[in-house]
């Protein structure tokens, strides 16, 4: 129950947003909704006038101007199939045209307009309706809807005069068959107002019109009960929204309404035992979780991760890398390479100070991460929830971005070009590392789910992702040349989080068994590509990388001698790179070189020693054969 209390808080925290407009990306609108109102997709837009006279009609052809928000009662909102359950004011054709019937709308039980018209003629006739609600009423009950629309060319009937399913008829197609997804009959209509001036009131904006209905509707809630989530006693629902996570969704977060089955049945006697929730907390709530989706949350294949904050809405995800958290913009930056732990959690603090500084007035701002998915078309479910203080949160968040870190460069700039960025992977990001740029969205959202808890709570990663990630960046032949070096780049930054903090610095008193066969890998790369100068081909080192981890002293000889015509072709060059590999050999115990597996840790090895042999290359200035301060970032050739 308490993701349930926060989410109410979180309502009542912003309560100068409710029926506010705000537009994401794609300008598509969204807003946080007043209580005991929803979201429709409106397909017909009706003008009436003040005095209750039909004025015009149009197609509502934009998508993302169809988007209404409407007054629901407790049944409208959760009503299915064939029950009759008119929403308080804008609905569907067969509920709000009283001439449904004569123009050929099929009526499956009973007719569904006089319950519409008898609902809305009691708000209309309560002390709270306002004028705009009257106007409307008045106009309904004439029942000459569909014939007004008709006339208005916006519906077409057929030769019996019967509303047409389908366009059949030459000549351009009318708009209203664009946007319904059935026939006319599905319509849904929404009714816009003009006063004695001419001046058009857009009634689902309106929110003198959305107080109305919720004092006019508040006294028509059932008994009172205890609600669990506030301790209150105050008018109970087992009715709950569903349209969580788009306006198609039918998935609800709590429902009990399976009294045949095993939902509740063996632990309790009826539904209202396991769990009484108030209307308004219920209401709230969900419109809460509605609006925070929309604002900020992430959708994969229908699972939502979702954080925020009680009294700061806006709070840095735990799935973002450092590319986005990067104060100075991920640019190139050397010094970074030799930054400690503690220089990083610096580095970071600083990109989120300001979120420091709007809690610091606040001892009680909390974080919430939330992630919900649904197995069924009906149910929803909380697969991951976490509530903690907000300041803990961004210490979990600048832990996470100055351990699990390395130099990577898969980001581009402006121009296309390759960006070095020293920081945390994206969660995406290792999920498309570990398991390929094909794998589905159900692999990639139980990833990212799985990695929460490691960000979040400090947990290990799991072991069989730091596995994949090594066997696919072992493995660069099988591998476009861009997606090794970012593979590589991610294994390592989650290596070096388990390893706790070695850094892509060269670690020269490392004496790791793993990490010196990487090494020596490095240097037989670095000396291959030096002697094939530009030639793009991969080197025996890269060919058989592969097999190196499985069997490193049977490889390692094989390699050491396709090293040779390379060697003899540098000359005296060459020997530099024989003390280098001597010196690395000669760490190696006799009885530890042998083919036992290494571990991950020779791709920190090979890593750190091809960054370096570059980066010395590079600060040398030499200009003899292909630039290797370059390759040794742009990925290697195939």
């Amino acid at each position: 129950m308490s993701w349930l209390l926060n989410l109410y808080e979180t309502y009542e925290a912003n309560l100068d947003l409710v029926g506010k407009i705000e537009k994401k990306h794609n300008d598509q609108e969204y807003t946080l909704l007043p209580v005991s109102h929803t979201t429709q997709t409106a397909h017909i837009e009706v003008y009436i006038t003040e005095d209750g006279q039909y004025h015009s009609a149009s197609v509502i052809e934009d998508k993302n101007e169809a988007n209404t928000l409407i007054p629901c009662t407790e049944d409208s909102a959760s009503r299915a199939g064939s029950k009759i359950a008119p929403y308080p004011l804008h609905d569907k054709l067969s509920y709000v045209a009283g001439d449904y019937a004569a123009f050929g709308g099929e009526i499956k039980k009973e007719e569904p307009f006089p319950h519409y018209i008898s609902q809305l003629e009691e708000w209309a006739n309560s002390p709270y309706a306002e004028d705009k609600v009257r106007s409307i009423y008045r106009y309904l009950k004439k029942g000459s809807l569909i014939r007004d629309l008709v006339n208005d060319n916006v519906l077409h009937l057929d030769e019996q005069q019967r509303l047409l399913n389908k366009w059949t008829k030459s000549g351009a197609k009318p708009a209203i068959f664009s946007v319904v997804s059935a026939d006319q009959t599905s319509a849904f209509v929404r009714f816009t107002v003009y006063d004695l001036n001419g001046v058009a009131t857009k009634v689902w904006e309106d929110k003198e019109m959305y107080n109305s209905f919720i004092q006019f509707y508040s006294r028509k809630l059932g008994e009172e009960d205890i609600c669990y989530v506030t301790g209150t006693m105050v008018p109970a629902t087992d009715k709950h929204a569903n349209k969580i996570r788009n306006a198609g969704d039918k998935a609800k977060l709590i429902s009990a309404n399976d009294s045949s089955g095993f939902t509740y049945r063996g632990r309790f006697k009826d539904s209202n035992d396991v769990a009484r929730i108030s209307y308004e907390v219920s209401q709230k709530a969900h419109n809460a979780l509605k609006w925070l989706i929309n604002r900020q949350g992430k959708i994969i294949d229908g699972r939502v991760f979702l954080i925020w904050g009680n009294d700061v809405i806006d709070v840095p995800g735990p799935n973002e890398d450092s590319y986005s958290l990067d104060p100075d913009g991920a640019v190139e930056n050397e010094r970074r390479v030799s930054y400690t732990k503690r220089e990083l959690a610096r580095e970071y603090a600083k990109a989120l100070e300001g979120y420091r500084s709007r809690i610091a007035d606040s001892a009680h701002a909390k974080a919430n991460v939330l992630v919900l998915d649904s197995a069924t078309t009906g149910r929803m479910a909380v697969l991951y929830y976490r509530n903690m203080n907000l300041e803990l949160y961004l210490d979990k968040l600048i832990e996470w971005h100055s351990t699990c870190v390395w130099l990577h460069r898969y980001r581009k700039d402006e121009q296309g070009k390759p960006v070095l960025f020293y920081g945390a992977p994206a969660t995406k990001d290792i999920a498309y590392a570990a398991y390929g740029p094909n794998a589905s969205n159900e692999v990639i959202k139980g990833l990212m789910e799985r990695m929460l808890p490691c960000i979040v709570d400090g947990r290990n990663v799991p072991e069989d992702i730091v596995t994949s990630l090594t066997r696919r960046a072992s493995n660069p032949i099988a591998l476009d040349k861009w997606e090794w070096e970012k593979t590589l780049g991610i294994a390592c930054a989650l290596l070096n989080k388990r390893e706790e903090g070695l850094g892509v610095a060269l670690d020269h008193d490392n004496n790791d068994r793993s990490y010196l066969f990487g090494r020596l890998l490095a240097v037989a790369d670095v000396l291959e590509r030096r002697a094939l100068g530009d030639e793009t081909r991969a080197s025996n080192a890269i060919r058989y990388m592969n097999m190196f981890p499985k069997h490193p002293a049977r490889t390692w000889t094989i390699i050491q001698a396709c090293l040779q015509p390379y060697q003899m072709k540098l000359g005296t060059e060459a020997t530099r790179w024989s003390k280098i590999i001597d010196e690395i050999g000669s760490r190696i115990l006799p009885e530890q070189f042998n083919d036992k597996p290494l571990s991950g840790l020779y791709l920190l090895g090979f890593y750190s020693q091809r960054h370096e042999l570059y980066q010395k290359k590079k600060n040398n200035g030499s200009n003899s054969g292909k630039d290797d301060s370059d390759s040794a970032e742009e990925p290697i050739q195939s």
